[in-house]
């Protein structure tokens, strides 16, 4: 175990995908995120470092689940390409049914962002 205090670390949060920063609602996810963890203690459990060498992990503050949380406030999408998760499943599902954050916003589906990256080659 390797503890870093006093450091920024990008992290990927691992099984999600939220809106890019030129996408519809992508500015709220971000602003949503820091919300929840700027100027706090968080804990990454590393689960891997993807194709750009970025840390890929489970960020936990707390109790709370950060990476669920912004799936089931509607900030984010299951990334079903990395995950099998039956929890963010769920949560995506209420997420919608419940239109919570960008599942509220505006008219039409959203765009899953690794759609808007493909559109945008």
């Amino acid at each position: 175990v390797k503890i870093i205090r006093d450091s920024l670390v990008s992290v990927r949060l691992e099984g999600v995908d939220a809106p890019e920063k030129d996408q519809p609602w992508g500015a709220k996810a971000r602003e949503a995120l820091a919300t929840m963890v700027e100027g706090d203690t968080v804990l990454v459990e590393i689960v891997a470092r993807d194709a750009f060498r970025r840390v890929v992990g489970r960020v936990r503050q707390g109790s709370r689940d950060v990476n669920a949380a912004l799936v089931e406030q509607g900030h984010a999408w299951m990334f079903r390409k990395y995950t099998d998760s039956r929890l963010l499943d769920s949560l995506e599902g209420s997420a919608r049914e419940q239109r919570r954050g960008l599942w509220a916003a505006g008219s039409g589906a959203p765009v899953p962002p690794w759609e808007w990256r493909r559109r945008k080659r």
